[in-house]
């Protein structure tokens, strides 16, 4: 079975795509490809950033690999956090912190529309690849999970849904998510 190289530190990601891409192709982590050190994430777009972390393990290992950057773009907020979704509330911050810091900003505002997007760069034998998913949806007012999710994931709803992504089992939101849907982009390409 072909193997790629998913360059991220996060678990829960890794979670997903492994999910989302059984029996298709093997994903291997960064510290499986004996790869560690921050990735950096300059870029000013998310596909610029999905493009950076991928060579970043491309250059390093010349072996076929994939990125991603996902960013919560809020309508009344100008459409931020956007590429500065993971860090919002600070470099070292928390999930919590950005929760927070984004309830904060939307105290009061009853526009409360927001969509998720995903860009995967997908580099294979060298050849550059991008992937986009994209989910509409809603902030809530206050966090709802049952343990599931992560990220902002207690306080989207998706359009359509009664529960936040947190509220959804994995199998679910993977189908409607936005990198449930840029994953599935990839899947039918390496298929």
């Amino acid at each position: 079975m072909k193997k790629l190289i998913f360059a991220t530190n996060n678990k829960h990601k890794v979670e997903e795509v492994r999910a989302a891409l059984d029996g298709i192709v093997e994903i291997v982590t960064l510290a499986e490809a004996g790869l560690s050190g921050e990735i950096p994430e300059t870029a000013d777009t998310l596909q610029g950033n999905a493009l950076q972390k991928a060579q970043w393990v491309w250059e390093r290992t010349h072996t076929d690999c994939f990125a991603d950057d996902t960013g919560l773009e809020v309508d009344a907020l100008g459409g931020a956090p956007g590429v500065y979704s993971a860090r919002y509330a600070g470099e070292h911050c928390s999930f919590d912190d950005n929760i927070n810091k984004l309830l904060a900003a939307l105290d009061g505002q009853s526009n409360r529309k927001a969509d998720f997007r995903t860009v995967i760069c997908l580099i294979e034998g060298g050849e550059t690849h991008y992937f986009e998913g994209r989910v509409d949806g809603q902030i809530l007012t206050e966090r709802h999970s049952n343990g599931e999710g992560f990220g902002y994931d207690p306080i989207f709803m998706p359009d359509r849904f009664a529960v936040s992504f947190a509220e959804m089992p994995l199998n679910v939101k993977n189908t409607i998510s936005h990198r449930g849907l840029a994953v599935k982009k990839l899947a039918e390409y390496l298929k």
